[in-house]
This record gives C-alpha cells, sequence and structure tokens, in this order.
C-alpha cells in the first residue's frame, strides 16, 4: 500500500494544487428589495423559504446549476443535480443539510 500523502485531496487542495480537482460551492443568495429577504431563484422546483435551500456551482459558470435542493412541503423536499456529479453524490450532499442544521428551524 502507498502512502503518498501529497495524493489526498484536502492536502491538495490546501497546497493550492486544485487543478485536478473540481471545487464546488453553494450559491450565494442575492438581496430582494421586495420580499427584504436574499432570495435564490429556483425555477418554481423549490416552493418554502427553509434554511435547507440550496444551490452548487462552480466559479467557472455561476449559471450552471449542478445541484439543487429544496423544501416544498412540510416534510417535502426536492432535489436536482448533473453533471459533473452523480445520484450518490448528490443524495449524500442532500443528507448533510439535514445534519447541520436541524436546530435552525
Amino acid at each position: 500500500m502507498v502512502n503518498d500523502q501529497s495524493s489526498v485531496p484536502c492536502r491538495k487542495y490546501r497546497e493550492g494544487g486544485s487543478r485536478d480537482l473540481l471545487v464546488l460551492h453553494n450559491k450565494s443568495p442575492q438581496w430582494n428589495e421586495e420580499t427584504q429577504s436574499f432570495v435564490l431563484n429556483f425555477s418554481g422546483r423549490v416552493t418554502q423559504a427553509s434554511v435547507k435551500n440550496f444551490q452548487i456551482v462552480h466559479d467557472n459558470d455561476l449559471d450552471y446549476i449542478v445541484m439543487q435542493f429544496g423544501r416544498t412541503g412540510p416534510d417535502l423536499f426536492t432535489m436536482d443535480y448533473k453533471y459533473p456529479i452523480c445520484l450518490v453524490q448528490a443524495f449524500a450532499i442532500a443528507l448533510t443539510s439535514f445534519d447541520a442544521k436541524l436546530a435552525c428551524e
């Protein structure tokens, strides 16, 4: 077994070697004067405000939404994803939304 610490993705990223990594992040919401709140455009897919709602994008194209997740009812959520992530990755990311934000609602 090779123990090459330079191949660890987190270490590569910290050392500035993210050339071989795809770095995604949450899309920042925009301030809406009408509602006096921060909002994201889910194109009708998300119908209720929630701290669990999010969109994931890449810095190169903030309009290409790789994944979005949001509340549609009291106990209902919707999840949309597309390349470069797969169903398993998207589902795992969606599950993290429940763990960290249980006390927020």
